[in-house]
């Protein structure tokens, strides 16, 4: 375990080695390269350590598709919320998902006109909470990819193992590699190497990314979460472009294996199985999505608790699906810190954690 200190120096030393690099491979593409961070940690990472400012001469890093919450469709928010509204229903989330805004309201409004909306930190705190109150049906809102997908799996095996018959989940979960598909076969998208994510990595494991390098002759490095990661596979990722190679690697060997989670796979798909689903800025991706399998209908709050939304449009002048293509950055949408802020968010980009808005907003913004 390196000291503060240490990260530190070896994260100078690591610029120190990329920034030649990039010029190299700048002079080869006759551009500075572009590479994309396909995860939203990576992305609030990469802000808050001052490392897109850093190499902003140098090459070009843009967000992707990787915080569930932004590529949530708005129709299955506004499903969502309609939910919230269903007599003696209690909503079970993570907190970022509370201010999402919806067609016409959210979760946060809703609960302070009344619905119940209960923040848990994980599926099985919800599980005991249902345990605890018999009388309420607890809706968990699965919203996430390969990484949150066992917890949920494991949280449905508990209910059911337990008897509970109050328990459901809503799954929009969603997978990483179909959507890496439609970024890659976009002709007016020009990536020129992708930071994979390291925690979906650990459950699928590295093979699961090879088609990238594979089909697409996309330079790829699957990447930790400091600094020093980060810049470590960027340097990889230059290395390769100045080489003309294309391989998918492992930068983040300490946590990531060749084959993955075997057990978190084996509960994942037991409990869901791959289905289309609708991505905000994307549209249908085949089998992107992850639905509940009839066997356990029982705990599918899709089956048990159906409502009907109208089609839903995305709000006017948000530009969240340009983002989350890596076709702008957060501060080229015309509502970015002006209509959409924070504490008055227009688009899902600007409320999660993760998102490319509320990750330029906190950390890279300048007067707009």
């Amino acid at each position: 375990m390196l000291s503060k200190a240490q990260e530190t120096d070896a994260a100078r030393q690591a610029l120190a080695r990329l920034l030649p690099l990039a010029e190299e491979a700048a002079r080869r593409l006759g551009r500075r390269a572009v590479l994309m961070e396909v995860c939203g940690t990576h992305t609030m990472a990469i802000a808050r350590s001052g490392i897109k400012s850093l190499l902003a001469g140098s090459l070009d890093l843009r967000s992707g598709p990787g915080c569930p919450v932004c590529v949530t469709e708005q129709r299955d928010i506004d499903k969502i919320i309609a939910m919230a509204g269903q007599p003696g229903v209690v909503i079970a989330t993570f907190g970022d998902m509370l201010r999402v805004p919806g067609t016409k309201t959210s979760l946060e409004v809703e609960r302070a006109r009344g619905a119940r909306v209960e923040i848990f930190y994980s599926p099985m705190e919800a599980v005991e909470f249902a345990a605890r109150h018999p009388q309420k049906e607890v809706v968990f809102l699965g919203v996430g990819f390969e990484t949150t997908t066992p917890a949920l799996a494991l949280s449905i095996a508990a209910a059911k193992s337990r008897g509970l018959t109050n328990y459901s989940v809503f799954s929009v979960h969603k997978l990483v590699p179909p959507v890496m598909r439609a970024l890659l076969s976009d002709p007016d998208l020009n990536i020129d190497g992708l930071l994979l994510p390291g925690h979906v990595c650990t459950i699928t494991g590295r093979k699961a990314f090879d088609f990238v390098s594979a089909e697409y002759r996309a330079p790829a490095v699957v990447a930790g979460f400091e600094p020093v990661d980060i810049l470590e596979a960027i340097y990889a990722l230059l290395k390769q472009i100045t080489a003309g190679q294309a391989r998918t690697l492992n930068g983040y060997a300490r946590l990531v294996r060749e084959e993955g989670n075997r057990k978190a796979k084996e509960i994942m798909a037991e409990i869901f199985e791959p289905t289309g689903a609708a991505w905000r800025g994307f549209g249908e991706i085949a089998q992107s999505g992850l639905t509940i399998r009839k066997s356990y209908a029982d705990y599918d709050a899709a089956v048990r608790f159906p409502v009907e939304v109208p089609e839903a449009l995305p709000p006017k002048g948000c530009a969240c699906g340009e983002v989350l293509k890596g076709k702008i950055t957060a501060d080229k949408c015309k509502l970015f810190g002006r209509v959409c802020t924070p504490s008055s968010p227009v688009g899902p980009c600007m409320v999660s954690l993760e998102g490319a808005c509320a990750a330029y907003y906190q950390y890279e913004r300048h007067e707009v």
